[in-house]
């Protein structure tokens, strides 16, 4: 049986490692507004910035620069649907040999393609990447490759703690904690080797997703744990099960790991788009989303952390899903559901209690309602808010005779009834619908309801903000047909661009009556 191999064995092999042919030495940047806000030092260590927007072609070039002539001219193969396919692909490019990369049926396009433009012979095989594993064992056996795995094996390891080693001598100063995000292992272990070789003062901390927690699971356990589901935001870290040399190496040598949930790595993405106006991927901002949780935990102040930004290898698609939970990840939104009787006069009156709430002026951010009761409405309302401030807006809403349900942290809210407000009313009667174009500033909802007649009614309400300088909003109007004229002046004085949508298909199909 082979020894293991020891802290000072890996240091040798992460201080000879090859990965320079590919690889370049990112930067080490201070993230200024993250820092002024959590009043201590973040540091980020951008692996988003190598050639193929992940720290992932430094393991595979590694191995696969150290593999022998004959290994070479046969080619390898790996399993991957992300990252370490184009890692492997464009070592393969610049060593001159044969990668077969075995990606599973479900992977995006954009990564298909992306690992041919870099020479990659594609296998499409299995709805995962266990499916995608076990072919790609059968092939190398059956064609002689050579297997490159993503995380479990010395020299990946070895090539992944280069960046360690790069952010050591970039930031020679006071270090008290690196933060890392944890798949199958390999980042943390080779990091955790150099650090703690050469400083082992500096803590190591390992961040995995709430849902996708194997390493955390297996130190707790002191045996690896195979994990029966993973979740999939965090694409880039989601593992069933860890590596055996990573799982040795991380119960030795990691201080402390955290688990962070969806909302709150949304949140760090932006934090960090914010400081560097790059977009990251959801494994890329763990690190961040842990720094903020560690603060927020330690009340730490005036002490330096290190994030790695493992990677930027996001689909343009999954940014709206992004923006939509980065507010509440900080807690910057909040979500009612709120009661409010079904009578004239009782939305503008909700709309002055929100004028009014403790804390200063609120924007509204998000504002559905259809009418379908006689005698009470639900509208569903996000408003901006500071960290913990929801629960007190909804018992002050209470107070005010608006019944109110916080949804802040409701999966099922954020996720899909918010979109769901709405549908057919028997109410509805001489309803019209118009989209309106507001400007997006205080008092631009209460010029609009002021100017209305008493005798109209707002049966329906839709509104998102979008973060633009305006605001698009849909009303339904129940307006008498004796009133049309006087509709027309209200609308022709109003000054906000406007277009009635009454007679629109997709209204009469899904929500007129």
């Amino acid at each position: 049986m082979t020894k293991p191999l020891s802290p000072s064995d890996y240091l040798k092999k992460i201080l000879t490692a090859r990965v320079y042919d590919v690889a370049v030495e990112s930067g080490l940047e201070v993230a200024n507004n993250l820092s002024a806000r959590l009043k201590n030092t973040v540091l980020l260590k951008r692996e988003d910035q190598q050639p193929v927007f992940s720290f992932k072609l430094r393991g595979a070039y590694n191995k696969m620069a150290h593999l022998s002539a004959a290994q070479l001219k046969k080619g390898v193969i790996c399993a991957s649907a992300g990252n370490h396919a184009q890692g492997v692909a464009m070592s393969a490019q610049k060593l001159g040999t044969r990668a077969v990369i075995v990606m599973p049926t479900t992977t995006p396009q954009l990564k298909v393609d992306a690992v041919r433009a870099l020479g990659g012979e594609v296998v499409l095989y299995g709805d995962s990447y266990s499916d995608a594993h076990t072919h790609a064992v059968q092939l190398e056996k059956k064609r002689g490759l050579t297997f490159v795995h993503p995380f479990d094996d010395p020299d990946v390891i070895a090539g992944q703690g280069t960046i360690a080693m790069e952010m050591l001598r970039q930031h020679p100063g006071p270090l008290q904690a690196v933060f890392v995000a944890i798949g199958g292992g390999g980042l943390i272990s080779g990091m955790a080797n150099y650090i703690k070789a050469v400083r082992p003062d500096i803590k190591v901390i390992g961040v995995q997703m709430n849902d996708s927690d194997a390493m955390t699971q297996s130190v707790a356990a002191n045996k690896r744990v195979a994990l029966h589901d993973v979740g999939l935001f965090s694409d880039g870290t989601a593992v069933k099960l860890v590596g055996e040399e990573t799982f040795r190496i991380s119960q030795a040598l990691v201080d402390e790991f955290i688990s962070v949930d969806t909302d709150a790595v949304c949140a760090a993405i932006k934090d960090v788009f914010v400081d560097t106006r790059s977009i990251v991927e959801p494994a890329g901002a763990l690190a961040v989303a842990a720094i903020k949780k560690y603060v927020a935990l330690h009340k730490t102040k005036g002490e330096t952390y290190a994030a790695v930004l493992c990677g930027a290898n996001m689909n343009f698609d999954r940014l709206r899903f992004v923006a939509e939970r980065a507010g509440v990840g900080e807690e910057r939104e909040a979500l009612f559901a709120v009661t409010i009787p079904e009578e004239r006069g009782s939305f503008k009156r909700f709309c002055e209690v929100i004028g009014t709430l403790p804390g200063g002026p609120r924007s509204v951010t998000e504002f559905n309602y259809r009418i379908s009761d006689n005698a009470k409405a639900h509208v569903f309302v996000g408003l901006t808010t500071q960290k913990g401030e929801s629960a007190k807006i909804a018992a002050n809403f209470t107070r005010h005779g608006f019944k109110a349900l916080d949804l802040t942290h409701d999966d099922l809210a954020q996720e899909h009834i918010r979109h769901m407000v709405g549908g057919h009313s028997a109410l509805s009667k001489d309803e019209r619908l118009l989209r309106f174009v507001f400007p997006e500033r205080p008092g631009a909802l209460m010029k609009f309801l002021a100017a209305m007649q008493p005798g109209w009614n707002i049966s329906l309400f839709h509104y998102r903000n979008q973060g633009a300088d305006f605001g698009r909003i849909l009303v339904g109007l129940q307006v008498p047909k004796a009133d049309s004229k006087a509709f027309k002046t209200f609308l022709d004085t109003m000054g906000y661009p406007h277009v009635e949508e009454t007679s629109n298909p997709a209204y009469q199909l899904f929500l007129q009556s």
